[in-house]
């Protein structure tokens, strides 16, 4: 018999064969993991006996995925979600609540199934939204920043929703009707009250210490983010309310410190490495023997999902001032479940409030619902213009608000150039450019540097560079230059990929430190390249020659 290391090499491998071919059929990865944990579970062929160990990592990736959704919920950005995201996301989630708890009932499920997996068809999927959209390039055009608003809305909700159904457990489920909710209301409250507390001290006087002493060590930063995440999911737990609000919480608490950035594009790739193996590991779970008897529901409920999530959606921007175009494409984004969605059922599971029927429609609903939704809207465009005539019910006849937002467009930040490096070169380079009255960005991966710069009102920013994750936040399709200081030749190539990755268009200048190194900028199609020491000598060579010379004449 295998032993789990073979076991966890063999299903690696088969994942990335399937996760190549759902790509080239453009279908998120995450469908082709629960395939693959079908194919090989007690279902399909049987070949996994490594459960415990795939479980404990299935737990440890639902853990640092909530915590990187938590990490993105900067209290800035919370207070500008706007308008238009609150109204969205709160009509959304209470049109698709009331009428989904109506449609599982009429479908014959029990009322805590029906509330399970009513309050599950309402999360849409951040991850694959998110990439959907920086795919085609939509991430910051008004449908694109209202989507991540309300989908924001759905995070918060997410979290609040699990706490308070692991609040049931520790008071009876509710058994004593108004009684009952009650005694959940107030527990919940006082472990909030408790919570925040506790959370405030530590954001105010504990972590900005830590994670700025943490910050010195790209390697140091990343295990302290997960190390913080997973304890405080555990703690979560300890303390009634769940591994998953915990994990949330303890990215929430680092979200208003400089370094989330950094910390959230170096977890990306980590989140969906562990990730893997809760989809494996919910695919090798399903029983196919239960399954039969709801397919119905499940075409039911995803054909809820599918057009009923975008027509409340776009009947709310439609009121609020929103062109039907903008409504339309907003609207497609929540055409499906989430990854949250199983999560969130998954725990009811746990918590004895739910049986695997549930999961396993829940499931159901997530693979149809996400499969259609992803052509949805990768076809938006030629979607839209044959829907259009009927959609003209969701605009009103002078959508003020978006003709507001446009007369604004112009003052949205305009860099016209991006500073890689804030080192002794690159920081001065940068600041003359500022005070040259260039609009400049700059960006380094050392926190003391960042705090100097940041010190004196310039526009500089944690992160690196060499993150195609962390690029994306950045106003590259304003920016026209991209000028990088770094001093190795390993670092300014990953820089250009990652530039290649997030298909930036404007110009490349490279500061390097010798004729190898601009050589093979300029093989790389970088376009200008500086070397300090030699245009610093040049320079002064020029002044030299030129007092030499007036001395001359002077003798």
């Amino acid at each position: 018999m295998p032993g789990p290391f073979t076991e966890f090499a063999a299903l690696l491998l088969v994942c990335a064969l399937a996760g190549a071919v759902f790509v080239r059929l453009r279908q998120p990865v995450l469908i082709a993991y629960i395939v693959v944990g079908i194919a090989v579970g007690p279902a399909g062929l049987g070949l996994v006996t490594a459960h415990d160990q795939i479980d404990l990592l299935a737990q440890v990736g639902v853990a640092v995925l909530l915590f990187a959704v938590g990490l993105k919920l900067d209290l800035h950005h919370v207070r500008h979600i706007g308008p238009v995201a609150l109204a969205t996301g709160l009509g959304q989630l209470t049109f698709t609540i009331v009428i989904g708890f109506a449609l599982v009932l009429a479908l014959g499920k029990g009322a805590m199934e029906a509330l399970y997996v009513a309050v599950a068809l309402t999360f849409s999927s951040t991850i694959i939204i998110v990439k959907l959209l920086s795919d085609k390039r939509e991430l910051d055009s008004l449908h694109g920043r209202i989507a991540v608003g309300f989908l924001i809305v759905q995070d918060l909700a997410v979290v609040i929703a699990m706490m308070t159904m692991s609040a049931l457990r520790s008071t009876g489920d509710a058994g004593d009707g108004a009684a009952g909710w009650m005694a959940v209301l107030v527990s919940l409250s006082w472990r909030l009250a408790l919570a925040a507390a506790a959370l405030y001290a530590l954001m105010r006087w504990v972590l900005p210490v830590v994670v700025a002493s943490m910050a010195r060590s790209q390697e140091l930063l990343l295990v302290f983010a997960i190390a913080w995440g997973v304890a405080l999911a555990a703690l979560g737990e300890w303390a009634g309310f769940s591994k998953e609000a915990g994990a949330f919480l303890a990215g929430f608490s680092l979200a208003s410190t400089p370094y989330r950035e950094a910390m959230n594009a170096r977890l990306t790739g980590i989140r969906d490495f562990l990730l893997l193996f809760f989809f494996i590991d919910l695919g090798a779970r399903l029983d196919f023997s239960t399954l039969g008897a709801e397919v119905l529901p499940a075409i039911v409920l995803s054909l809820f999902v599918l057009i009923g999530n975008p027509l409340i959606v776009m009947a709310i921007m439609g009121y609020m001032g929103y062109r039907r175009r903008t409504s339309f494409m907003a609207g497609l984004t929540v055409a499906q479940i989430s990854e949250f969605s199983i999560v969130f059922v998954a725990m009811g599971i746990t918590l004895g409030h739910v049986g695997v029927q549930a999961l396993g429609l829940t499931t159901l609903v997530g693979l149809v619902t996400i499969t259609v939704s992803t052509y949805m809207i990768l076809y938006a465009q030629p979607l839209y213009e044959r829907l259009s005539p009927w959609l003209r019910i969701f605009e009103r006849d002078h959508p003020m608000r978006e003709i507001a937002a446009e007369s604004q467009g112009n003052t949205v930040r305009n860099a016209q150039a991006i500073v890689f490096g804030l080192g002794r070169y690159g920081s001065r380079l940068f600041e003359q450019l500022h005070a040259d009255g260039v609009a400049v960005v700059g960006v380094d991966f050392d926190p003391e540097a960042v705090r100097a710069l940041q010190g004196k009102g310039l526009p500089v920013l944690f992160g690196d560079g060499e993150d195609p994750d962390f690029l994306e936040t950045l106003p590259l399709r304003q920016a026209r230059w991209v000028i990088t200081t770094f001093p190795q030749w390993e670092s300014n190539r990953a820089l250009l990929h990652a530039l290649q990755v997030v298909h930036y268009r404007g110009r490349v200048v490279g500061a390097v430190r010798d004729a190898a190194h601009g050589r093979a900028l300029a093989a790389a199609g970088v376009r200008q390249v500086l070397n300090p020491f030699d245009d610093a000598a040049d320079h002064a060579a020029a002044r030299l020659a030129h007092d030499i010379h007036e001395q001359e004449k002077t003798t």
